[in-house]
């Protein structure tokens, strides 16, 4: 049987209850006392002294070793000259050159830029027969010059292509390609470096000017000692100065040796890896010529783990940490850790599960 209250003593807890409301608000008015903003300001202090809480998840950490890279061209390559006379036409600093362009002038005839892998290495002509020719026929074909078939035989179809060419481009029209007339790049070239003047001497196998690609990259010297982190092909995120976040590619790593001088004036060898960092999205540097750039290497990962904000932790009086479990009452479950990543830490201990709420402090 359940048991009711009777209306009639509720009635009169009630009442005498707001009497003696009425009586401590009449008292505390004659003393100057503000009653509702005491029982404001106590309500605000309950709300303040409620802990903030975080869940107990489960996720894979991966930790981010973050080095900071230089941004800009890679490494400028030299664009060597294979022929003898004087330089007299040289290209700027800065200047892009494509398929077909002028790189530089001897004797004031040009020397052309073409699109390969396979560096000229000898004289074309009619019976000429190899990969470097089907090379040479296919920037020919794609500088609008026809007649002729694409393949590995230079014949007297292509040499016709070619004294056109060559009439273009105010040269003798023999029909043959002499070593040296044709440079061959993968891709279009920057212009990085130019040394000498015009009027120099040229020389087989000096330099005429230094170049590089046309997409910027970071380069990062990476030690040693975390060389683990860096593999060919494999993803890294990016962060310009401005605080934007990008995601990239490394596409290359080598060794580099290089020598130091100590404060003692003692020289010593020093080896670290030289790595470049391509963006996914070349266009995240657009805006940016050189500059600082920070890139993230994935280092190492723990699946499947208890985690909680690193705020979470609290250290213990008798050593290492633990958590403040909050249910209905707080619990101090000691814990230990593993692996720290992206702001959470992993953890386990005795009672400790997923979807427990902890502790964090404000």
């Amino acid at each position: 049987m359940a048991r009711r209250r009777g209306k009639g003593r509720a009635g009169k807890v009630v009442a005498g209850a707001a009497i003696a409301l009425a009586a401590a608000g009449a008292a505390a008015a004659a003393l100057g006392f503000d009653l509702r903003s005491f029982f404001e300001e106590a309500e605000a202090e309950a709300t303040q002294e409620t802990p903030a809480t975080a869940e107990v998840t489960v996720q894979t950490l991966t930790e981010t070793v973050t080095v900071a890279g230089d941004l800009g061209y890679g490494d400028a390559l030299d664009m060597n000259c294979l022929l003898n006379g004087t330089l007299t036409g040289l290209p700027a600093a800065g200047d892009v050159l494509e398929r077909g362009d002028v790189l530089y002038s001897v004797n004031d005839q040009p020397v052309v830029l073409m699109y390969g892998s396979l560096p000229a290495y000898r004289a074309l002509g009619p019976g000429t027969e190899g990969a470097d020719v089907e090379q040479f026929e296919e920037n020919l074909a794609a500088l609008g010059y026809d007649g002729f078939t694409v393949d590995d035989e230079y014949t007297d179809a292509t040499a016709d292509a070619v004294e056109e060419w060559q009439d273009d481009l105010g040269l003798e029209e023999t029909g043959a390609v002499e070593l040296g007339r044709v440079v061959f790049t993968p891709d279009a070239i920057r212009v990085d470096t130019v040394d000498p003047q015009l009027g120099a001497a040229a020389q087989p196998g000096g330099p005429v000017f230094a170049y590089t690609g046309l997409d910027k990259v970071v380069t990062v010297e990476v030690e040693l000692e975390d060389q683990e982190l860096v593999v060919v092909g494999e993803a890294v995120d990016i962060t310009l100065p401005d605080g934007t976040e990008a995601t990239g590619t490394v596409t290359d790593s080598e060794t580099v040796v290089t020598e130091e001088t100590g404060q003692g004036g003692e020289t010593e060898d020093v080896t670290y890896l030289e790595v470049t960092v391509a963006a996914d999205d070349a266009t995240v540097f657009d805006a940016l010529d050189q500059a600082s750039v920070d890139v993230g290497f994935a280092g190492d990962s723990a699946a499947d783990v208890l985690t909680v904000p690193v705020e979470a932790l609290l250290g213990l009086a008798e050593g290492g940490y633990g958590v403040e479990v909050v249910d209905g009452g707080t619990e101090v479950i000691a814990v230990d850790t593993g692996l720290f990543a992206d702001g959470y830490v992993e953890v386990s201990g005795e009672g400790l599960e997923a979807g427990q709420s902890v502790v964090v402090p404000s």
